[in-house]
């Protein structure tokens, strides 16, 4: 398809988005008085217009009736996270009772670990995708170590096949069933930060399973990006955060997902704080931890209500969207994209982009990453230049992620013009 013919498809398919009237919800940053081409809602997403107003209304309870607002702000400060799970679960697929919002990700990461990573001398492996992001990296050695084994021998990396990006599920599952008398716990990523590869969350917790393991997810690229399951997946935890694709601000509030069979036993070992006690006997403030049989029961403080409030905005935005709209138009947005692409390659003497996602159905979200396999650096420089607001990974690939809520097909079309300009 010519330029010429892009242009035209990317107009028509703007004028048919039934989402297209969200862009207005958003603030643009702008580049030389025009707004830029922001595609790094992977890593950051943008402020919702009604943020700096829900944020105001708690600083104005706050200002107005100081301690009090705990009961009498228009939003109360003491439940306040009790906003959360009506929202927070169509996103992921979850019973309200399944899903909390607290803390940051990592942290939540840690206190999952203290519930569901309890090796012996026999089951004490952890098994995850090779080259992980590093905060989680780090979560599993700590871990490890923490419990008295040497991470070199207790965390298990899947690697691609040589001359590969991603991994492929029978490589998944066959290392499972290698592992799996001496697995504890499975812990993928939802998403690759890296790749973009949406893992076959489904199949792993099924056989994770089956090999007598937990099967745990990371969401940090995952929530508010791609269609998720997790109580009939059958996953026994996950956690996530909410400042990419949930727009929430940056560093806000996180989340997490304890299945039901597991939040209501409230004699499973975790860190306890009274934000997790029973709240009927809360403020008697005597000793002894009788845990909330909801995923509220792993809470540890009380809300931090002013980020509480950036992530409420974002979230009532993916309540009026809706989760079903939102896929399909990321479906239609990198579609799109994979055709700019390779429009590009086929002008060019020789392949001078490599798509390192795959494009297969189901197995890409919103990111699509981009092996420059010459002058990387150069052509994302170029493209900051001229107004490109996308994200560089070591040592050559650029990540771009068209977000289905403020990205258009004319913002897609104009990115690749911009990179054959550049090359």
């Amino acid at each position: 398809m010519s330029p010429s013919n892009l242009f035209d498809y990317a107009r028509r398919l703007d004028t048919a988005d039934p989402l297209r009237e969200y862009r207005n919800r958003f603030l643009i940053p702008r580049h030389q008085g025009k707004e830029c081409i922001y595609f790094t809602g992977n890593s950051l997403g943008l402020q919702p217009r009604s943020t700096r107003d829900y944020i105001g209304q708690e600083l104005d309870d706050w200002a107005r009736l100081g301690v009090e607002g705990h009961f009498q702000a228009r939003n109360p400060w003491l439940s306040y996270h009790e906003l959360f799970p009506a929202l927070v679960a169509p996103i992921v697929g979850a019973r309200p009772h399944e899903v909390v919002v607290m803390n940051q990700l990592t942290v939540n990461l840690h206190l999952l670990m203290t519930t569901f990573y309890r090796p012996t001398r026999q089951r004490f492996k952890i098994l995850c995708e090779g080259k992980a992001f590093p905060s989680d990296q780090y979560a599993f050695e700590s871990q490890a170590r923490l419990h008295g084994f040497d991470p070199a021998e207790a965390v298990v990396e899947v690697f691609p096949r040589a001359g590969e990006h991603t991994l492929r599920t029978e490589d998944i599952l066959a290392a499972i069933n290698e592992h799996g008398p001496q697995l504890a716990v499975v812990l993928f990523s939802g998403v690759n930060y890296y790749t973009g590869q949406v893992f076959p969350m489904q199949a792993i917790t099924r056989a994770a399973h089956a090999a007598g393991a937990i099967a745990g997810f990371d969401l940090a690229h995952a929530a508010g990006n791609v269609r998720l399951q997790l109580h009939d997946w059958d996953v026994d935890f996950a956690c996530w955060c909410s400042y990419k694709y949930l727009n929430s601000g940056p560093g806000s509030v996180a989340g997490a997902f304890i299945h039901d069979r597991h939040c209501r036993n409230t004699e499973l070992p975790r860190m306890a704080g009274w934000w997790g006690h029973d709240k009927a006997t809360r403020f008697l403030m005597q000793p002894g931890f009788e845990a909330m049989p909801t995923a509220e029961g792993w809470q540890l403080s009380n809300a931090p209500v002013l980020s509480m409030a950036a992530h409420r905005a974002a979230l009532e935005i993916f309540a009026d969207a809706g989760m079903a709209a939102l896929t399909a138009k990321s479906k239609q947005l990198t579609g799109f994209l994979f055709r700019v692409l390779d429009a590009i390659n086929d002008h060019q003497r020789h392949k001078v982009i490599e798509v390192i996602t795959p494009r297969e159905e189901g197995m890409h979200g919103c990111q699509v990453s981009m092996l420059m396999p010459e002058r990387g650096r150069a052509v994302f420089d170029a493209l900051s230049r001229q107004g490109v607001i996308a994200d560089w990974r070591e040592p050559n690939v650029i990540r771009v992620a068209p977000v289905p809520l403020y990205n258009t097909f004319e913002d897609v079309y104009r990115f690749g013009e911009i990179i054959r300009e550049i090359l």
